[in-house]
């Protein structure tokens, strides 16, 4: 859905999404995930991957994220310039780190239809070997975008909290969540605040499943790879009494390089309340190719 999810987050990812959002979802959902992406073709250019795993039933849920970003800088030669020999280059990370956050989310209804929620996280960030290929997570997951740089061998570890709220009426949602309350730093990395605001429209019962939703950042932020205030909108539609879910999404950086994406996703229910999912993503201005598939079960 682009990134569209602040205002529905009514799933497991909630927990990265908006935390609040857990009150308003199934009694139990359980997800796990592996995504990848490419931004640019030529160096400079970034690698990431990304996993994780997150179980919720209200009041709590948990997650954990496991993240790998690399930047491939520049050619190497693996092979000299010589007569009736080819110069071969591999391209090779300038610059690789690790990250995993591991997640504990509380929510709580304030009054019916408004809901609060916070996700605790501890953090730990490891700069990798630059020999290494470069691996880390997707615009969903990217925690590592505000990260700062490691050297190879060094590594830190934090603790920082997100807050969400969301509002339910009828088939309207309106929600808001802030990452990185604390803005934790320690050596180069600052994980900066970020403010988002989302809202969601869905059909009402008896009528074709349908979700419309609309993200945005209230405020920029700046990463490694730019400044970022992000606009994101997508759909959602079920089909075949919710056994087939199709969405499509897009999201535009307003600031520095305005790179822009598109995205497509489909569910799966392989049966009731267990679920196959799969998303791509295409981009604008660095030519950003990504993917992802994951696993859940809702009830």
């Amino acid at each position: 859905m682009g990134g569209a999810f602040v205002g529905v987050a009514n799933d497991s990812s909630a927990t990265w999404w908006n935390p609040a959002g857990l009150a308003a979802g199934p009694f139990f959902d359980l997800s796990l995930g592996w995504a990848s992406s490419d931004i640019g073709e030529e160096p400079p250019a970034r690698r990431e991957r990304s996993a994780w795993v997150a179980a919720v039933t209200p009041p709590v849920g948990f997650s954990y994220y496991r993240l790998k970003t690399a930047d491939i800088g520049a050619f190497r030669p693996i092979a000299p310039d010589g007569a009736g020999r080819e110069d071969r280059r591999v391209a090779v990370p300038a610059w690789a780190l690790s990250a995993s956050q591991i997640g504990v989310t509380l929510v709580h209804t304030l009054v019916s239809g408004l809901h609060a929620g916070t996700t605790l996280k501890y953090m730990r960030l490891s700069g990798l070997e630059t020999e290494l290929q470069g691996t880390a997570g997707n615009d969903a997951s990217g925690f590592l975008d505000q990260a700062g740089r490691l050297d190879a061998g060094d590594s830190l570890a934090t603790f920082d909290l997100d807050i969400g709220v969301l509002g339910v009426h009828r088939g309207f949602r309106l929600g808001g969540v802030v990452r990185n309350l604390g803005q934790a730093e320690a050596g180069p990395v600052m994980l900066h605040r970020q403010v988002r605001l989302g809202a969601a429209w869905e059909t009402e019962a008896g009528t074709i499943p349908l979700t419309l939703a609309l993200d945005a950042d209230a405020r920029g932020y700046t990463t490694p790879y730019g400044d970022r205030r992000v606009v994101a909108f997508g759909g959602e539609g079920w089909a075949f009494a919710r056994r087939v879910g199709i969405r499509a999404g897009a999201r535009f950086n307003t600031v520095g390089s305005e790179e822009r994406a598109l995205t497509a996703g489909a569910s799966l229910a392989v049966r009731p309340g267990v679920f196959v999912e799969g998303y791509l993503v295409r981009g604008g201005s660095r030519d950003e190719r990504g993917w992802g598939i994951a696993a859940r079960a809702s009830f």
